[in-house]
């Protein structure tokens, strides 16, 4: 079992200059109980069953487990989800770390959010300047929850 420990980040400016790869995703989820979500994704011409566990009560940490599967199967399994993300995720290398900074389409058009993995919840990571206000444990900013209730549906603050 890997445990995915991340922080998340509104953007607050011009990160593309320092951007190394670029890729489409389209995900949605197809089950979800108290305790784990079912994900599927297509990035590009791949695709990725993931199934998370609760995220801790920091918002930083939880169990995932994700395998790669045919994008036939993705593409069917995604026909099962209420709904799919459709997003650009921007590979942003900082020091040591890779910042994947996501842009939105569709009804959560407008929403940039950058992520940064980490080893531990408490290890050190650089903040670039482009880096805006933390959002981790943010439900709101949640993949699944941005299906329910869409960035064009929320008053601005």
């Amino acid at each position: 079992m890997k445990k995915e420990i991340e922080r998340k980040f509104l953007i607050q400016g011009d990160f593309m200059p320092f951007v190394s790869s670029a890729t489409r995703i389209e995900q949605g989820y197809v089950a979800k109980s108290d305790s784990l979500t079912l994900r599927i994704r297509t990035r590009n011409e791949q695709g990725y069953l993931t199934i998370k566990g609760r995220t801790n009560e920091k918002g930083m940490s939880r169990s995932e487990w994700e395998y790669e599967i045919p994008v036939e199967e993705a593409r069917e399994l995604l026909s099962f989800s209420k709904g799919t993300i459709s997003k650009t995720r921007y590979l942003v290398p900082v020091g040591t770390h890779t910042f994947e900074v996501d842009r939105f389409y569709g009804k959560n058009e407008g929403l940039i959010v950058a992520e940064v993995e980490l080893d531990s919840e408490d290890e050190e990571y650089p903040r670039p300047e482009w880096l805006g206000k933390e959002v981790t444990g943010d439900k709101r900013y949640y993949n699944s929850q941005l299906l329910k209730h869409p960035y064009s549906e929320w008053e601005k603050e």
